[in-house]
């Protein structure tokens, strides 16, 4: 056929600017042209369709096989007629042959198909560039631009997509403002016909861990660790470090000279306290930590049962429940053990009857967040 340098010289600069690549495109083009060839042909299973990559030009061919006498010409071809048309070449019966059967009008139809395929191609392509850019981003966080209330939900810019931060992974009693910058965890990205589909959230641990490895060189460079997290989005998080340096102290890489690192955590999570405490391999220990800033008497630990029975003073006892029992859940969750407290006057039996505070370790919606941490103060702005 007549050379169609038109369409190289499109597809050479598409594949410039929307670094699409040129063969894709040919092939999705001849693709769709062998699906149009059924419309000229009885069968299209044994239909070609070539594209020269250098003109442009557009051939059809039949794959035909060699047979001694002909049953169904539409697959097959006579050894005679085989050696008549392509006479430099000795074909032997059994062999494949391509045919030439293109249409007369086939330039309009292909120019035709080329341009639909390429306009589809080009929207697939940019849409699968979107969503690699951001499945990158899954389980990470990422800096939205507000743009408006829908309902309940938030509507965010995230550069090149939009997503909706829901009501369920909103902050209560957080209020943004048109064009204000928040971070976000992005909990997950799916590939759809209209795009990534981004969900994201201002609730999740994972976001509190992900600060301080933005804001904490030693978390970010694998020094100190965070060993695990439990949170009341909101109100409290508490964090568990440890340091893979005997010079490092984990605690105070989190929190900063005067404060300045954990508050400017603090801030993005408008004032929500953060509790960073040591981590300890034992479990009395760590439970010790967990509950502070109380101070505790005594940790009975049961290992196998995941349990453990607490004494605080007396004036303590406040304390280490925690406003509506804040501080002993947290713990519980931040160490996974089912937590018993009691004051030393209880234990002693200065009160009569029977009075004990129980806290589960399990963690929010049946998940168990991996890699959690909390602190010995509690941080949040004046």
């Amino acid at each position: 056929m007549e050379s169609n340098k038109e369409l190289i010289a499109a597809l050479n600069q598409i594949e410039k600017e929307k670094d699409i690549s040129k063969d894709i495109l040919l092939e999705a083009i001849e693709n769709s042209l062998v699906t149009a060839c059924k419309n000229q042909y009885g069968k299209a299973d044994n239909i070609k369709v070539m594209i020269d990559r250098e003109t442009g030009a557009f051939n059809v061919y039949a794959e035909k096989e060699v047979v001694e006498e002909v049953e169904d010409p539409v697959v097959q071809i006579s050894l005679a007629e085989a050696r008549i048309k392509f006479p430099r070449k000795k074909y032997d019966i059994g062999d494949l042959v391509n045919v030439e059967v293109t249409p007369k009008n086939f330039g309009r139809i292909a120019a035709q198909k080329a341009k639909q395929v390429i306009v589809q191609k080009i929207r697939e392509e940019e849409r699968k560039v979107l969503y690699d850019q951001y499945f990158e981003k899954e389980k990470d966080i990422v800096t939205g631009i507000v743009q408006r209330y829908v309902g309940d939900n938030i509507s965010i810019n995230l550069g090149k997509v939009d997503a909706v931060l829901t009501k369920n992974e909103q902050i209560e009693g957080e209020h943004f403002r048109p064009t204000e910058r928040i971070k976000l965890y992005v909990v997950e990205v799916k590939d759809t016909t209209k795009g990534p589909k981004i969900t994201v959230s201002r609730t999740h641990p994972e976001l509190v861990k992900r600060l301080f490895e933005a804001e904490v060189t030693e978390v970010r460079d694998g020094v100190v660790e965070i060993r695990s997290i439990s949170r009341e989005a909101g109100a409290r998080t508490k964090m568990a470090v440890s340091s893979n340096d005997p010079n490092v102290d984990p605690v105070g890489a989190c929190v900063g000279i005067n404060g300045a690192r954990v508050n400017a955590i603090v801030d993005e999570l408008r004032g929500e306290k953060i509790d960073i405490i040591n981590w300890s391999d034992d479990p009395a220990t760590l439970i010790e930590n967990a509950l502070s800033p109380a101070k505790v008497i005594s940790v009975d630990v049961d290992i196998e049962e995941k349990t453990a029975r607490v004494i605080v003073p007396n004036y303590q006892l406040s304390l280490a429940i925690g406003r509506e029992g804040q501080n002993a859940r947290l713990a519980a969750r931040l160490t996974g053990y089912k937590i018993d407290i009691k004051s030393d006057e209880q234990v002693n039996g200065y009160y009569e009857g029977e009075y004990n505070d129980s806290y589960e370790g399990d963690y929010e919606d049946g998940e168990r967040y991996e890699d959690e941490y909390y602190e010995e103060e509690s941080y949040e702005n004046e």
